[in-house]
């Protein structure tokens, strides 16, 4: 396992450092947002380095065993005593810091019912059209049947709002049934760095049944299982298009020895009682479990190695202590990975409730 950190000119592409020796590292990506790296570069290069590091004008990779594994913007190089710590974001960090100056991001707007994929890749499009904001980034081809925009309530990017391309980027994937992203980077056949935004619809990731998580095995640190009757909930009503009378509702219930609890799920958007009837559904059979894990810490090991996994992907995570006795479907929504552990290679991983998850559910 070798760890290799590399820098280049964001605009040239001139490579500045093939092997920048930065210590204390961790970095990652993250579900529907741009991921993170840290790092600190050793006392006697602080000084001398800044110029293979400068912020928002530099591009960062982590390459291990000869595959890029991570890639982002250099945001911050900030000295503290002897070290210089450095902070970058990966690609749609990028987004945060552009507007849309000419207007329905240069003609390509307003859109009404449009797929939110094709909006996000005309966003990146515009962002990349004007002159040194070209980072090469692509964006998958991917498409869905999700709706954005509507012909009482288009789309719009207006110039004298001066719209920031990155919230409207974000804004695309959180609406439920929306596809989901992340960022990533590889060599190509000419060795030669790709950024690369991924769009999956209905979801990134899979379940996995070739790997696991246990305390058995792999897991050697966890954040206590909470407990919350908040949450829980066996009867859920959903709410959907409508006033008064004509409101649309669906109920799911099931009976299962405890005490009733309800949850009204608002949803004003949504039309069709069988759409509803899903969505209540789904909602039910994740506020019926009892106990949720949201982090987790593990060693490499062939149960999981890491670097096995991806973005989004359902996991069986099994947890024994003297707590809990936990077990179930997590979706890992993002992990870092700390490289020089004192015990060696590790990652933590955010998890959430597989089943809290509504993938490609529309109104």
């Amino acid at each position: 396992m070798t760890y290799r950190y590399l820098t280049q000119h964001a605009l040239t592409g001139q490579w500045l450092s093939l092997d920048l020796p930065l210590v204390n590292v961790e970095f990652g990506p993250q579900l529907n947002g741009p991921g993170h790296l840290q790092g600190e570069l050793s006392p006697r290069l602080a000084h001398t380095a800044i110029d293979l590091v400068d912020p928002g004008n530099t591009l960062i990779y982590v390459e291990r065993d000869g595959l890029l594994r991570w890639g982002g913007i250099v945001w911050q190089a900030e000295p503290e005593g002897d070290t210089l710590k450095i902070e970058a974001a990966s690609w749609t960090s990028y987004l945060q810091r552009r507007h849309d100056l000419h207007g329905e991001l240069d003609g390509r707007g307003p859109y009404v019912r449009a797929d939110p994929c094709q909006i996000a890749r005309d966003i990146v499009a515009y962002a990349q059209s004007v002159p040194d904001g070209d980072l090469g980034i692509v964006v998958d081809d991917t498409t869905s049947t999700a709706q954005t925009g509507t012909p009482a309530d288009p789309w719009h990017s207006r110039w004298w709002e001066t719209p920031n391309l990155g919230r409207q980027f974000d804004d695309l994937f959180k609406p439920a049934g929306a596809p989901d992203h992340t960022c990533s980077v590889h060599w190509d056949a000419q060795h030669r760095p790709v950024r690369r935004i991924e769009l999956g619809y209905p979801r990134l990731g899979a379940r996995r049944t070739d790997i696991a998580f246990s305390t058995d095995t792999n897991i050697v640190r966890t954040v206590p299982v909470t407990y919350d009757a908040d949450e829980y909930a066996q009867v859920i009503i959903a709410m959907g298009i409508g006033e008064g009378r004509a409101k649309q509702r669906s109920t799911d219930a099931v009976r299962d020895g405890r005490l009733r609890l309800e949850k009204v799920l608002d949803l004003p958007d949504v039309r069709g009682t069988d759409v509803l009837a899903e969505r209540a559904r789904a909602e039910r059979a994740w506020r019926q479990v009892m106990g949720t894990i949201d982090q987790i810490t593990v060693r490499d090991h062939p149960a999981a190695p890491i670097g096995s996994w991806q973005i989004g992907d359902d996991i069986r995570v099994t947890i024994r202590d003297q707590w809990t006795r936990f077990s179930g479907w997590c979706r890992i929504t993002g992990w870092t990975v700390h490289p020089d552990t004192p015990g060696g290679e590790s990652a933590t991983l955010t998890l959430t409730p597989a089943e809290s998850y509504h993938y490609g559910l529309t109104a």
